[in-house]
């Protein structure tokens, strides 16, 4: 494919992108383009998951590397599991194989448009890597790296009695760093990390990764309002909240009852899920009202079917069940593959009691 076609296929489902001009120079020279997402491994998987690996899917098909990292120690400077490192990794296993299935197996190695997987704990045996972390804290003040707390889904007060915290933002960015990645990849909560690290780099003289930031999915409870702390974000810490990955079509219905929706307002996260999960998969969305209240009515875009909602030809409880039935219907394929190998699955519900 042309550069063009390339770039925008990268590009083309994020919510911003900064930096792309170091992403040009990398489709000109033809190499390797080397992407990377970020994880702690702290439970089962939600549904803003899938907005990633849309992303994700994306960058493969414009031959571009994915690497998964699955941040094990970063997981235990944010007490994940009460710093139970079995539990972590077991849990990292466990995440590897729903991004497997997410992206529908895609080819595993080093070469454009292959997944590889890597954790923390390997990159970290290296003692070129602690430099760079010593070089990465290296002019951070604490007020500045409080400021980061956000990305690990915590207060600017939570690192008080925890030295290891402060330490977090300066191995994230050291991670990019030391693995030569070219595109790092993140919900918009890794905006203040990513924006670290692009600061060090000119600090330092290093290659300035382009970041690529996804949308953030709302919990089902929240207006979705935009706001800095991301208090709205979905977290799985709120099991009627979120939707896992795992719901049953019956369960992911109940959930969505009870979801935010104002018919005269245009922010939801039955809106959400439909805009950043649904319609780029799907490309369309059916909603199959009760036969006694009107027939079946299909919609490509988010604004006929808001449009749909506030004028009334669709009820807000259809709404709500027509994104349940298209997100149940998107799952399929991982639900198959669980069912077919559900050791590990079942050793996460052992260990998060669920």
């Amino acid at each position: 494919m042309d550069s063009k076609t390339r770039l925008d296929l990268i590009t083309g489902a994020a919510q911003e992108v900064v930096g792309v001009e170091h992403l040009e120079s990398r489709i000109a020279d033809g190499g390797t383009i080397r992407a990377y997402v970020g994880f702690e491994p702290s439970g089962k998987a939600h549904v803003g998951w899938k907005v990633l690996a849309t992303n994700l899917r994306r960058m493969l098909d414009a031959d571009v590397n994915v690497l998964i990292f699955m941040a094990d120690w970063h997981a235990w400077v944010n007490d994940k599991f009460g710093g139970d490192m079995d539990k972590i990794q077991t849990t990292a296993k466990y995440m590897e194989e729903v991004f497997r299935s997410l992206l529908n197996h895609p080819e595993e190695g080093d070469g454009p448009g292959q997944l590889r997987f890597a954790y923390a704990s390997e990159i970290m045996d290296s003692g070129d890597y602690w430099a760079r972390v010593l070089r990465c804290s290296k002019n951070m003040s604490l007020a500045r790296a409080r400021r980061t707390f956000s990305i690990m889904g915590r207060d600017e007060a939570s690192g008080d009695g925890d030295l290891s915290k402060f330490f977090y933002p300066a191995m994230q960015a050291a991670d990019i760093f030391e693995m030569d990645i070219d595109l790092a990849i993140g919900g918009m909560d890794q905006r203040k990390a990513h924006m670290y690290m692009r600061e060090v780099a000119d600090h330092w003289g290093w290659t300035k990764a382009t970041c690529i930031h996804t949308p953030i999915i709302s919990g089902l409870k929240s207006a979705g309002a935009r706001m800095d702390s991301f208090d709205h974000k979905m977290s799985k810490s709120d099991p009627s909240g979120a939707i896992l990955l795992h719901d049953t079509p019956e369960k992911l219905r109940k959930k969505m009852r009870k979801a935010y929706l104002d018919v005269e307002k245009d922010d939801s996260p039955i809106y959400e899920l439909l805009e950043h999960i649904i319609l780029p998969e799907q490309g369309q969305i059916t909603v199959t009202p009760n036969p006694e209240y009107g027939e079946p009515s299909t919609y490509d875009s988010l604004e006929s079917f808001t449009k749909a909602v506030q004028d009334g030809t669709v009820h807000p409880l259809d709404a709500k069940f027509a994104v349940a039935d298209a997100i149940s219907s998107g799952l399929e394929t991982l639900r198959a593959h669980f069912e077919a190998n559900s050791a590990l699955l079942d050793s996460v519900n052992e260990i998060t009691g669920q």
